[in-house]
């Protein structure tokens, strides 16, 4: 499952990239968020896939049966999502403005 996850992850980036390299600031905040999804499912990968048990320890248990599911990637991953979604909605923003002021979506002809 993790070799999965691992394309997924990479082909986001990549089709992240492309879309970053484009001319258009639509492509280029398309771009972005797939990168920002991109680095979300690569956290989630790395800290190790598991359906056993939560990382919840019981009262009547001294310690937690292994393996566990290690709650720190999905904490990262959460603070991540929020830090992708503001700086996504002030790319849209900034985008909106820049649209406004030259009338154009071009990134090179933008003056």
């Amino acid at each position: 499952m993790e070799l999965q996850l691992a394309i997924v992850a990479g082909v986001l980036y990549a089709a992240g990239l492309y879309l970053m390299m484009r001319r258009q600031l639509v492509q280029l905040i398309i771009g972005l968020g797939l990168i920002t999804n991109g680095t979300n499912v690569l956290i989630f990968t790395s800290g190790g896939l598991t359906r056993t048990n939560p990382p919840v320890i019981p009262e009547e248990m001294p310690e937690t049966l292994e393996p566990f599911a290690d709650p720190v990637p999905q904490a990262l991953i959460l603070t991540a999502i929020v830090i992708g979604f503001g700086v996504l909605a002030f790319s849209l923003v900034l985008a909106h403005r820049v649209h406004k002021a030259s009338g154009s979506d071009d990134v090179r002809g933008a003056s």
